[in-house]
């Protein structure tokens, strides 16, 4: 069953980051007509690098990087053309939380975990982990909020 659309009820101030990461995010949850996820962690994390475009109904792509080196990335809104899988090549280990939606996780064939959400259209999230284990990934995956824009 595809996702419904979440209210966007969290201020990106509760996002991760410096004030300039949570602009980022209320920025683009303000331009884009699908619902922006960002995550809540716990300290020792920032981000690593980030950009989005309004074209083609927008995207964000953004990596975080934390202890150890550990790493994952977050892949949001129209990027995969429609009727193309968004999650990569790997095992559907099953359902899992991805904020306030229901995610698929997926042990990838690189050794890794992620989550994603794909809506059955244009539009899709996914969370992916470098380094992560997988209660890790569904730590964060849990831990994300949809931001208000």
């Amino acid at each position: 069953m595809p996702p419904t659309a979440s209210p966007a009820t969290e201020p990106a101030g509760d996002c991760t980051g410096s004030d300039e990461n949570r602009t980022f995010y209320g920025s683009v949850a303000a331009a884009v007509a699908w619902t922006v996820y960002c995550p809540v962690l716990p300290g020792g994390w920032f981000v690593e690098s980030g950009q989005y475009s309004l074209a083609g109904g927008g995207r964000l792509a953004i990596a975080y990087r934390g202890p150890g080196g550990d790493r994952f990335t977050l892949d949001e809104g129209a990027w995969s053309p429609e009727g193309v899988d968004c999650a990569p090549a790997g095992t559907d280990i099953g359902p899992t939380a991805f904020g306030d939606r229901q995610g698929t996780l997926i042990a990838t064939d690189n050794g890794s975990f992620a989550i994603v959400v794909d809506d059955g259209g244009s539009v899709c999230w996914k969370l992916a982990g470098d380094g992560l284990d997988e209660t890790a990934v569904r730590t964060f995956g849990a831990a994300l909020i949809a931001v208000a824009g």
